[in-house]
């Protein structure tokens, strides 16, 4: 009879690695997380059930070719693939829903992420963790420019009161419990690394040093890190519907002053006929539209956030 300790001690690992023209990267990507899997199982560390799903986001090259190859040949592989190129947030939550195991764990097909961090995300989880997040200890291996980009998007998003783990992108796992709330989610735009700690159950982070990429080119350019910021901000803060509410208080208030300072020129007589009224009315209406756009944007956030967070 297998007992709840048991199951716990020996559970069902699903690695899912989303793929967009991979097919210089798949072959190596295959062997190391195949060695892993099969390092995990043959030490009870994981049970036969274990697998790996590769989802391919509508890739051009030879990807899902090598994906149904691998399939073929092992018993443990298996891939989904998406109708076209959907972007790497949905890539990865369309492999999560796919998943039938205890824990799953997520890692781009670049292996950049160390994967020798999977058997100590392992552990965690037979710790007690629901969610263990893979974090970088440092980016030497980034540019300068990408450092400086980086800790800026992290700041930016900080400032935004997304909460969200520094360093870390979506290299994580997640027990059945905490993967089971995630799915409730439905909405289409997805940023996990601001969903995922909303799902509330106990976490831990397991820190590494990040490689330099196996093969081929990033599949992330600045276009895709400033579209991948936006998502997180506009999906997960209403912060900027009450920076306009705020643009438009302040703008009341100087709208007020330089009507005082109207009426002052006009008592002088060093103005135009017809300025003073003119430039009172722009002011004054000016400030009111953009204080009334972020009352009612701040109702809007509210009515968004309160549908957002009751799926989770």
């Amino acid at each position: 009879m297998t007992t709840s300790t048991d199951i716990k001690s020996t559970p069902s690992l699903a690695i899912v690695v989303p793929c967009y023209n991979e097919q210089e990267a798949f072959p190596f990507c295959l062997e190391k997380l195949s060695n892993v899997l099969n390092s995990l199982i043959a030490r009870n560390k994981i049970n036969n059930n274990s697998y790996l799903l590769f989802v391919d986001d509508g890739s051009r090259d030879n990807t899902w070719a090598q994906i149904k190859d691998a399939s073929t040949a092992y018993h443990y592989v298996r891939g989904i693939k998406l109708s076209r190129n959907k972007g790497h947030q949905i890539a990865l939550m369309a492999g999560l829903r796919s998943v039938d195991t205890d824990v799953t764990i997520s890692i781009d097909a670049d292996l950049q992420d160390d994967v020798n961090c999977i058997e100590k995300m392992i552990d965690a989880y037979s710790q007690g963790y629901d969610i263990v997040y893979g974090v970088r200890c440092n980016r030497d291996s980034d540019t300068f420019f990408k450092r400086t980009t980086a800790n800026a998007f992290y700041a930016i998003m900080s400032h935004m009161g997304v909460n969200q783990t520094p360093n870390h992108a979506d290299y994580r796992l997640l027990s059945n419990r905490a993967l089971e709330a995630l799915k409730q989610y439905k909405e289409q735009n997805i940023y996990l690394r601001g969903l995922v700690p909303l799902v509330g159950y106990p976490s831990i982070e397991v820190q590494y040093s990040r490689e330099e990429r196996i093969a081929g080119e990033s599949k992330y350019p600045i276009k895709k890190m400033l579209a991948l910021a936006l998502e997180g901000i506009t999906s997960l803060s209403v912060t900027p519907l009450r920076i306009i509410a705020m643009t438009g208080f302040i703008t009341c208030i100087i709208s007020t002053i330089a009507a005082i300072y109207a009426l002052i020129q006009k008592t002088t007589g060093t103005t135009v006929e017809g300025w003073t009224s003119v430039m009172i009315a722009i002011f004054f209406l000016g400030g009111v539209q953009m204080l009334s756009l972020g009352i009612i944007g701040e109702y809007v956030g509210k009515i968004y956030l309160a549908v957002s967070y009751s799926q989770l």
